[in-house]
């Protein structure tokens, strides 16, 4: 049953040192307010699962609140690497970071066997592709009906999901709309869950033929958190900020820029400084 808590008082109240987080979002609606609180409460040894291990992965990592990574690809989106990221892999700094790699196909199985409460998932994949090699945890499987060779892999079951959405009703029903990923599932495979909006509306209203809702007993803690998904972009709200992916680039590149950027932008503020993004962004774009 959802419960509406501040952003610290859910963060606070389900991560917890050693958990496995899921913090998914395609794109669209990354939980970057989130993973800055997460940060702030200095949380350490998570094992962190998402497909897409952008930004507010790098900023974890160079943090070291993490001790492991679940993914299927890696990057500054159309930019270049995550330098933290790279850093932790091959100089341990600031600590050792293991991975396990999977291709995105595994990944959204492994979501969905999870929210079907299975310990596995079985697909087609893997085919002529090296990823088995070097990934003990992708095994293969015969179909005991048409003798088919198939793949499989571990279902993701986390700790705790964290997902960024568009608005939530007074009841706690959670709507996303746009580019959705595998949100859905992140939370339904979950054993607690963090859903930041928004905004709180008395109705959804009219929906794009994509909405997803997640009913609000799905959901453990929402936290309105307006500008939540900064940098990236939140539908009918606000745009990616690109200049930004740029300058990460630069930023996270070295060390003391890096922690310099972190003690300034996230140690020293906290959520509502993703509101403030907001209104500079839309002031630029009157």
């Amino acid at each position: 049953m959802a419960r509406f808590l501040s952003l610290a008082e859910a963060v606070q109240s389900n991560v917890r040192d050693g958990d496995t987080v899921a913090m998914e979002g395609f794109t669209h609606l990354i939980p970057h307010a989130a993973g800055h609180e997460i940060i702030r409460q200095q949380r350490k040894y998570l094992t962190l699962i998402r497909m897409t291990p952008d930004l507010i992965y790098d900023q974890l990592i160079g943090m070291g609140c993490v001790d492991k990574v679940i993914f299927s690809w890696g990057g500054n989106p159309g930019v270049g690497s995550l330098h933290r990221f790279r850093d932790a892999v091959e100089n341990s700094w600031p600590q050792p970071l293991a991975i396990e790699e999977h291709s995105h196909a595994a990944m959204a199985n492994a979501y969905e066997a999870g929210a079907a409460g299975l310990p596995l998932a079985v697909f087609r994949g893997y085919i002529g592709v090296d990823l088995p090699k070097v990934n003990p945890k992708i095994k293969s499987i015969t179909c005991p009906f048409t003798g088919e060779q198939l793949a499989a892999v571990p279902s993701h079951r986390p700790d705790v999901a964290i997902i960024h959405a568009l608005r939530a009703d007074r009841e706690g029903n959670v709507m996303l709309e746009g580019i959705v990923g595998v949100q859905k599932e992140a939370v339904l495979a979950a054993k607690r869950s963090i859903v930041t909006v928004e905004e709180v509306v008395d109705d959804f209203g009219p929906r794009n033929l994509n909405a997803v809702i997640l009913p609000h007993w799905t959901v453990g803690a929402v936290a309105t958190v307006p500008g939540g998904a900064y940098p990236s972009y939140a539908q009918g709200y606000y745009k990616r900020d690109n200049a930004f992916y740029i300058a990460w680039d630069k930023v996270a590149r070295e060390r003391e820029s890096f922690l310099a950027w972190m003690k300034e932008n996230v140690l020293e503020q906290g959520p509502e400084a993703f509101a403030a993004h907001m209104r500079r962004l839309n002031a630029k774009a009157a």
